[in-house]
């Protein structure tokens, strides 16, 4: 293959964001990538909201729950349960050319077509200061970075009470989109209530998303179809392939699919990423002037630790957030009925204020549950299937699911290394070990005792506590994490890979914290300065 001056390995959101800034310096940039793709789902949903189509359209069981039943998954709830058969190529593939083996650690990654960001729930968190400051970002730099982020995603938020926990400090913001009726009936609550909540320390704000309200750069403003799951159609919901096809129709763009990345070698000029052709199981490699690695934590931890490591079996450190699904019940809505203009993304978020100067803070958010179907909350119920389906047919109105998010930071307890299991494509395999300490699961338990309490002023009722097990909330960082002095498996703050010349980062593999609120924003900011420091020559 040809030389280029970049090549960015990932096209998820991370690998979307860097190739943007260099395409749009002019440089000639190539992404390498599997990018599994839908083609026969593309076409099947129409354009109409989750109530008409589920009243008259005869073939709606294609899209909402596959030609094959593929969409019915009969398990406990956890990560992946909004994975809908139109978005099954996010998670094509992955355990026969990305295996993970743990029996502590349960890990989602994707070789799709825009990576993670095909399910993402779009959530846009700024964190704050002193979370950017934790992590190892430069705190000026990720600042000015949200702003181009957003100018060029479109983000939708409310300057509310609690806009300083929500939006932080974006400027650039289209309006939230209108809240559906429960999520209105709980703002009110939470309005009436207020003087209690604040004695409790919880503040409720809506959630900023990556969903623009208002017509951008040829996307339709978002049309309350309660489809979001199922079809991209009029692409409000920002995803990196709307990115990544705009960047195809450059000149100085190329787009190299099929490609497995397995290592890189730093040379005196450049660099080289060789991999395997995954439909003809040959190797294959680019050479370049810079490379920027971008396939996620996971992913990315592969990579170097083929590249890098010094010794067998090499220990590396990871971070993920732990999270905890609340299904409640709102009495207020019992027997009312469906709605039609539902959205399925979160609505509406908490916060502890007696965390506000710290970084280690959890995050509560709060979701309508309609378009998913009532057989995934069944199999929750402590009931048979056929009395299980006629009472949540009534309680369904009522329905709201919580999830509560909590920070991470490294320890000798959470760690990678990559094993040999000659049985597999690439000759190995990752393995994880992820364990949280009494003391930690101790503090999340609190503090999950303090929101729930407070739901109970906003009419929520918890049902139960579901812990969906290590890696459920999909947010993986900190494998390679930032360091000042020079060290093997470590990033410069610029994102370079330490020991090397022309090897950069632009994932969330740098963070040496997780905040809990969601890191999408940050790793699309992380990734815009990456290729900034890249261009400008930064080591």
């Amino acid at each position: 293959m040809k030389a280029f001056d970049y090549i960015v390995v990932g096209s998820g959101c991370s690998g979307a964001m860097a190739a943007q800034t260099l395409v749009e310096a002019g440089k000639k940039v190539a992404m390498v990538d599997v990018g599994e793709t839908n083609p026969q789902y593309g076409s099947l949903v129409p354009d109409k909201d989750y109530l008409t189509l589920r009243t008259t359209d005869p073939n709606q069981y294609q899209y909402l729950i596959g030609e094959n039943a593929e969409g019915i998954v009969i398990s406990d709830a956890g990560k992946g349960a909004q994975v809908t058969p139109g978005r099954s190529n996010m998670l094509r593939d992955t355990d026969r050319l990305i295996p993970l083996r743990s029996r502590t650690f349960s890990s989602l990654e994707s070789l799709g077509y825009g990576g993670l960001g095909i399910g993402w729930g779009l959530q846009c968190w700024e964190f704050t200061r002193k979370e950017i400051a934790a992590t190892g970002m430069d705190v000026e730099r990720t600042v000015r970075a949200y702003e181009t982020v957003s100018g060029r995603i479109g983000i939708s938020g409310t300057n509310d009470s609690a806009a300083r926990y929500t939006l932080g400090e974006l400027m650039s913001y289209q309006p939230s989109p209108e809240a559906d009726r429960n999520m209105r009936h709980i703002y009110k609550r939470y309005q009436d209530h207020k003087k209690e909540f604040d004695t409790a320390g919880v503040m409720m704000g809506r959630t900023p998303l990556a969903l623009i309200t208002r017509p951008k750069d040829g996307r339709r403003a978002y049309a309350y179809r309660d489809m979001d799951f199922y079809d991209d159609n009029g692409a409000s919901a920002w995803r990196p392939w709307i990115t990544l096809n705009e960047l195809r129709k450059k000149p100085n763009f190329t787009y190299i699919h099929g490609f497995l990345a397995l290592s890189f070698r730093d040379t005196k000029n450049g660099a080289v990423i060789k991999g395997l052709n995954v439909a003809t199981k040959k190797p294959v490699s680019v050479t370049c002037k810079k490379l920027i690695l971008a396939t996620g934590a996971l992913g990315t931890a592969r990579i170097a630790l083929r590249s890098l490591a010094q010794k067998p079996r090499q220990k590396i450190p990871f971070l993920s957030n732990p999270y905890t699904y609340v299904p409640c019940v709102q009495p207020a809505f019992f027997g009312k009925g469906t709605e039609a203009r539902k959205i399925g993304f979160g609505q509406i978020s908490a916060f502890l204020t007696e965390e506000d100067e710290r970084p280690d803070t959890s995050i509560l958010t709060l979701y309508s549950y309609q378009s998913l179907m009532l057989f995934r909350v069944i199999q929750q119920a402590p009931l048979n299937f056929i009395d299980a389906r006629t009472i949540m047919r009534y309680l369904s109105p009522g329905l709201i699911v919580t999830g509560i998010q909590h920070s991470d930071r490294a320890s000798p307890y959470k760690y990678l290394r990559l094993i040999d299991n000659p049985k597999t494509m690439t000759g190995d395999e990752l393995e994880a070990y992820y364990e949280l300490s009494a003391a930690d699961l101790a503090d999340q338990k609190r503090r999950e005792d303090t929101y729930i309490k407070a739901l109970r002023k906003v009419g929520l009722y918890a049902v139960k506590r579901m812990n969906p097990g290590n890696g459920s909330s999909l947010h993986y960082a900190g494998t390679l994490p930032f360091s000042e002095t020079e060290k093997p498996l470590s990033l410069s703050p610029t994102g370079r890979v330490h020991q090397t010349r022309n090897i950069y980062v632009a994932d969330s593999s740098g963070f040496k914290f997780l905040p809990a609120r969601g890191l999408t924003f940050s790793i699309l900011a992380n990734a815009h300065i990456v290729a900034e420091n890249v261009l400008q020559g930064k080591e």
